[in-house]
């Protein structure tokens, strides 16, 4: 995969960090670095523009500032969005919220077919990530190539463009950073390229990679590489 193309990132925020001035006004993103959950909204206020309008504050969930909890967000994850006095959580909801609530782009399609076929995406995607959060081994492939093949026969099904709706949408965002991740992990780890032998599953990652949005979002490689290895490479 290309390589990131990071803009100027602010430092996480860690238990010895002061809170922003929290309702005061400013909309903020409150993500993790390294969280493939957070990278969603991430990708979706860039996509739409938002750079100056959506605040991002990052946090070490390692160690994590005791205020967030306390004055941000009860459940203390990220993703989270502070807009108009309140924080709202949960990944996908906050791209389709801030898809309707800010100006730019339209992420969410309008044709029912397309709507339809989004949201069984959508319905998918826990099924789809779990292989990726299992033991590494002789058996992932295996237990990935069906996810895999879901997704390569998706992405036949509108021929409008190389995107899972044609266009790029908010689907698109929703696997984007996980297919990122298997696609790195998998090459690394089990030299297995999940894009062979499935030729719409590498165009759409090519032409991911050519979406700013998103490539300002990505990780150093070997730092997702090392991550995985540390969680989930089997013991030998």
């Amino acid at each position: 995969m290309a390589t990131a193309v990071q803009q100027n990132r602010p430092p996480p925020l860690t238990a010895t960090s002061d809170p922003p001035p929290i309702f005061d006004g400013t909309t903020r993103l409150y993500i993790s670095y390294l969280c493939p959950f957070a990278q969603r909204p991430w990708i979706a206020r860039n996509y739409k523009g938002l750079q100056d309008k959506i605040e991002l504050v990052p946090i070490d969930l390692q160690n994590r500032p005791a205020w967030y909890k306390e004055k941000v967000y009860p459940e203390n994850k990220v993703p989270s969005l502070e807009h108009n006095g309140k924080v709202l959580g949960e990944s996908l909801d906050l791209i389709t919220y801030i898809d309707a609530n800010f100006e730019g782009p339209s992420l969410v399609p309008t044709d029912s077919a397309k709507k339809e076929f989004a949201e069984e995406l959508i319905s998918y995607v826990g099924t789809f990530t779990k292989p990726l959060y299992t033991t590494l081994n002789e058996d992932s492939i295996q237990r990935a190539s069906p996810v895999l093949e879901y997704l390569e026969n998706a992405l036949g099904k509108f021929d409008d463009g190389p995107f899972f709706l044609g266009q790029f949408s908010w689907v698109d965002i929703a696997y984007a950073p996980f297919i990122e991740r298997f696609h790195l992990v998998y090459s690394d780890v089990l030299k297995h390229d999940i894009t062979e032998g499935r030729p719409k599953l590498a165009l759409w990652v090519e032409e991911l990679n050519k979406i700013d949005a998103y490539t300002q979002t990505r990780l150093d490689p070997k730092e997702v590489v090392d991550l995985f290895k540390k969680r989930f490479l089997a013991q030998q």
